[in-house]
């Protein structure tokens, strides 16, 4: 009988698994993960799911194989133990894994193997999708409006499974050291977040039968539910982009009242494809400024306001609030996300690369595309960027999105005894209203690090002297 292995990467899911699927027609499958230690190290969130998502999918699966090191190696090693005639998965975009994988492909193809790849991650290929001109996309909104009108492909169904014998095959989850110990700051977070492809379809369902309404709207607002907070598990594929856009389309057909807010979920999540899209093009994008003007920006270097920044302690309450909700939850709201970006690159003026090291070791849904071309664009130096003069004001920005100040409450329990009024401007109130509500800035809370009408003229003085260099090479 035919034997495959199956390896699994960002997938770890059954349902719509084209390469689980096919693999199963051939006969025996050996499912493998590999940890590829030739790769940029994981975060310490996404190692925390990743112990617990490898665990659900070795339970759905009745077994799993774990290994650790260069892949091409250990799939040669797992070949000749098990006789496999060959290796299938589904197809990564970012640089690392295209080149790892145009390698693997061409060495066990040349050896014999049955060696093929699929998509499994993305609604369209990051070349199935060009421009009139035959090039890539470079402006989300006519990107998504090319991948609607091909319409988004079905799901591949859950294939029944035969697993060849793979005892005494793979190593231990437990010996990968995964999670924190010593302190183990993520002890609350299986209260918060259910790892795998059963809590994934929950947790979809759940949004699109009850949160979706008013998404459209309401999604802005950090003190609402109504968000999908899927991001983990799609970013780990423990559902597939197309199993939530067609379960989302489902849902509109029934409750037609929900379409703008359900397109709108949808298109959000396009730009998850969109960044895929640009960094499969670009794939320089995680280390270079996308727009090569920006490299003439004056950054600065603080490793105090930095800190600062990381500890929630801004002295800017949402600002605050976001990054403690991250650091305590492994997860912020995606308003918030904006928020302490803009407060990063445009008030303090550190490189967009610190937000993006930052996040990669404590969002669980840090992803190489969409981690750096969001913070490109929200510095401005990236595809389809926000415009350079787009300075979000951390201060107004809280009575329009927190407006009874539940979510500074929630992350920034130090102020909770100031009205909704000055919550989310403490430095502004009197001495006599700060001690009412027992704050003592500089002491229980802190002063603001910088001000935030200095911060917004020298950030544009920063982008002026941008323009300006750009002129000098030009003439």
């Amino acid at each position: 009988m035919t034997k495959t292995i199956v390896w699994f990467r960002q997938d770890l899911r059954l349902g719509d698994n084209p390469a689980l699927s096919n693999a199963c027609n051939n006969g025996e499958i050996i499912p493998l993960f590999i940890l590829d230690e030739t790769d940029r190290e994981l975060g310490g969130a996404s190692k925390w799911w990743l112990h617990h998502s490898l665990l659900a999918l070795s339970d759905s699966l009745g077994g799993l194989v774990i290994r650790r090191g260069d892949p091409l190696g250990i799939l040669q090693g797992l070949i000749n133990e098990t006789k496999a005639d060959g290796v299938y998965w589904n197809r990564g975009y970012e640089p690392h894994i295209v080149k790892r994988d145009t390698e693997i492909k061409s060495t066990l193809s040349n050896d014999g193997f049955d060696i093929q790849s699929f998509n499994g991650s993305v609604v369209r290929e990051p070349w199935e999708i060009e421009t009139g001109a035959g090039g890539p996309y470079k402006v989300y909104t006519p990107f998504w409006k090319a991948n609607l009108a091909k319409g988004i492909p079905e799901p591949v169904l859950k294939p029944s499974i035969k697993l060849a014998k793979i005892d005494g095959l793979g190593e231990t989850l437990g010996d990968w050291n995964l999670l924190p110990t010593n302190p183990d700051w993520a002890k609350d977070w299986k209260d918060l977040w259910t790892p795998g492809e059963a809590g994934a379809i929950k947790r979809l369902d759940e949004f699109l039968q009850d949160d979706i309404k008013g998404y459209g709207e309401l999604r802005n607002r950090p003190d609402l539910p109504n968000i999908s907070r899927l991001s983990p598990h799609i970013h780990f594929g423990e559902v597939s982009p197309r199993q939530v856009c067609k379960n989302a389309y489902a849902r509109k057909s029934e409750m037609p009242d929900y379409t703008k807010d359900i397109d709108k979920f949808v298109a959000e999540v396009g730009w998850r494809d969109f960044a895929n899209h640009l960094l499969f093009h670009f794939p320089k994008i995680p280390i270079k400024n996308w727009k090569p003007a920006f490299d003439d920006y004056p950054w600065r270097e603080s490793a105090q306001d930095l800190t600062a920044w990381q500890k929630g302690m801004t002295g800017y309450p949402m600002v605050d609030a976001g990054m403690r909700e991250l650091w305590h939850t492994g997860y912020m709201h995606n308003r918030i996300r904006m928020l302490v970006g803009s407060f990063l690159v445009k008030h303090l003026q550190l490189h967009w690369s610190h937000g993006e090291a930052w996040f990669w070791d404590t969002l669980l849904d840090a992803d190489l595309a969409n981690n750096t071309t969001s913070w490109q664009w929200i510095s401005g130096s990236g595809a389809d960027a926000a415009p350079y003069f787009r300075i979000f004001n951390p201060i107004s920005q809280g009575p329009k999105f927190d407006p009874d100040g539940n979510y500074i409450r929630k992350w920034c329990p130090e102020l909770s005894g100031l009205p909704n009024t000055l919550i989310h401007r403490p430095h502004e109130a009197t001495q006599m209203e700060l001690k009412a509500a027992g704050i003592e800035l500089g002491i229980t809370y802190p002063h603001p690090i910088v001000d935030h009408k200095q911060a917004r003229i020298t950030a544009l003085a920063g982008y002026e002297a941008v323009k300006s260099a750009q002129a000098a090479k030009s003439a």
